[in-house]
């Protein structure tokens, strides 16, 4: 007899009169009884968050929505100009492109603080303890050629207005965990070692919110690819009222210069 095959998942399951979501009848329990941040956490998560959690949570994504005509917003509108009748594959250019320099650092940050935390026989219990174990990390890093994600923004060269927020809200719910400690603590520590100040970024603070919130730190590029779901799709609305993709293209045609190989 043959081995019977088995595919088991927490996730969810139907039948002909019912769907399964995390173990609640989805249309009886579900729908318009929770909202689609607290679920995204609790698909993740395998809990359902508090209410504090959630509103960290979802203080993130909308932080992490939309930053104008980045890369991932131009690819998608270039995207949906050349190929209209395929919205999926427009809002899944703009989502691959969420990397290093976009998007990615969230993920990077995370990874990166909860590395420098694994190492720590206890944390510290005040702000100066927090402060050298962040001087620490900060010469460790750059002794190995390597930059500190979450400092610095292309744009906002004094402070990213999304993270004191963050910061705020975090305290506001008790969750200003050591994740932020040690992300604040690298903002007070990195002048005086790297001999200039720049702003901790708001795609950082996410990070390190997120790892605090006990979610994984290898799937937080996934929260700010959700995030940024959102912000695309409005890029994508306005570009059907628009057509700024044409435009865009057009602009860079007319503007182009063949060069020879060695010119």
């Amino acid at each position: 007899m043959a081995e019977e095959l088995s595919f088991p998942t927490s996730i969810g399951t139907s039948d002909a009169e019912r769907i399964t979501l995390l173990g609640q009848d989805l249309a009886a329990d579900l729908m318009g009884r929770v909202g689609f941040g607290e679920l995204a956490y609790w698909l993740v998560a395998g809990r359902r968050p508090t209410p504090g959690e959630t509103r960290v949570f979802e203080a993130v994504l909308v932080a992490l929505a939309d930053h104008g005509f980045t890369p991932t917003a131009i690819a998608a509108r270039l995207t949906y100009a050349s190929a209209p009748e395929a919205l999926q594959g427009a809002l899944a250019a703009g989502l691959l492109g969420g990397g290093s320099r976009f998007l990615g650092v969230t993920e990077d940050c995370g990874v990166f603080l909860h590395e420098v935390l694994a190492d720590l026989p206890e944390l510290p219990a005040d702000d100066a303890g927090w402060d050298a174990v962040a001087a620490g990390a900060i010469t460790a890093r750059r002794a190995a050629g390597r930059l500190l994600p979450g400092l610095g923004h292309p744009v906002h060269k004094v402070q990213d207005p999304r993270t004191p927020v963050l910061l705020r809200i975090a305290g506001e719910e008790g969750l200003r965990g050591p994740h932020l400690r040690l992300f604040e603590a690298i903002g007070r520590a990195h002048p005086a070692i790297l001999g200039r100040t720049l702003p901790l970024n708001g795609a950082g603070v996410c990070g390190a919110a997120l790892a605090d919130l006990g979610l994984p730190v290898q799937l937080l590029r996934g929260f700010a690819l959700l995030a940024r779901a959102a912000g695309l799709l409005g890029h994508l609305a306005e570009e059907r009222r628009t057509g700024l993709g044409l435009e865009i293209y057009r602009t860079v045609d007319r503007n182009a210069r063949y060069v020879t190989p060695t010119e």
